[in-house]
């Protein structure tokens, strides 16, 4: 069984980029109906993830927090383009940043589309309690708020948040 350790922080600025070394494009939909999503029924979600010229399909428990199961499958191009057909609620495409930052790799995702404005930095570690050092750039942890999981960014993006919930997220990366 495979399982996903990762936490989720908002950045207080752009100095991610300058320190960024690899950037990939990516796509991803949901094959599951994200409809349940609030309430509560939905005990996983199966993705379909363009990566580049790479494809993924990915089925993640739901659990709120750092620590969930995760299987992922490479799958061919081809087929995850017409999966990508089929996919229920909004697409979500981003641009994947890779940083590395005294021994961990960050992933900093900048959404586009009905999430464009919306950055989120994630780490994954080999534990919940593993120890790792901020980037400057680190701001507010947002592992345990759902509205940033992209399942719930599918459902509901960035572009329909009230305005009070897009100010707090401005505020935090400096814009």
């Amino acid at each position: 069984m495979g399982i996903e350790i990762e936490r989720k922080f908002l950045p207080s600025n752009d100095g991610w980029r300058a320190a960024a070394h690899k950037t990939v494009a990516m796509a991803q939909g949901y094959l599951n109906d994200i409809g349940m999503v609030d309430s509560g029924a939905m005990q996983a979600s199966v993705r379909v993830r363009i990566e580049g010229d790479a494809a993924f399909l990915n089925i993640k428990s739901r659990e709120l927090g750092a620590r969930r199961q995760e299987f992922e499958y490479a799958i061919p191009l081809a087929d995850a383009q017409a999966l990508l057909a089929l996919c229920v609620g909004g697409r979500i495409e981003k641009t994947r940043h890779y940083v590395e930052h005294l021994g961990h790799l960050w992933e900093v995702d900048e959404f586009l589309g009905d999430n464009a404005g919306l950055v989120v930095a994630e780490i994954e570690l080999g534990s919940e309690h593993e120890a790792f050092a901020k980037p400057g750039w680190v701001g507010v942890e947002a592992t345990h708020a759902p509205r940033y999981y992209n399942l719930a960014l599918a459902s509901r993006p960035y572009s329909q948040w009230r305005e009070d919930e897009q100010r707090a997220c401005d505020l935090n990366q400096g814009h």
